[in-house]
């Protein structure tokens, strides 16, 4: 995920409350839909997709912290 910020998104994590929160989360619920996609665990389709937006906001809201991070160190 965002290879162009791979140095910065090392530098975040354990540092940044707010971006290491984002972060674990966008994880977590990314083996949790791996997981209801493969049968491991339940889910409807409509709990799958759910979880799939709920990634991508995640995933929005990561980006553009990494963009005001190195906007603002640069």
């Amino acid at each position: 995920m965002f290879p162009e910020f791979r140095d910065l998104i090392t530098r975040l994590k354990g540092h940044d409350q707010h971006f290491t929160r984002l972060f674990e989360k966008h994880n977590a619920l990314d083996q949790l839909i791996l997981n209801k996609e493969k049968h491991i665990e339940p889910g409807s389709q409509i709990e799958i997709e759910r979880l799939k937006k709920e990634k991508l906001l995640l995933k929005d809201q990561l980006y553009s912290h990494l963009r005001q991070v190195s906007q603002a160190s640069a």
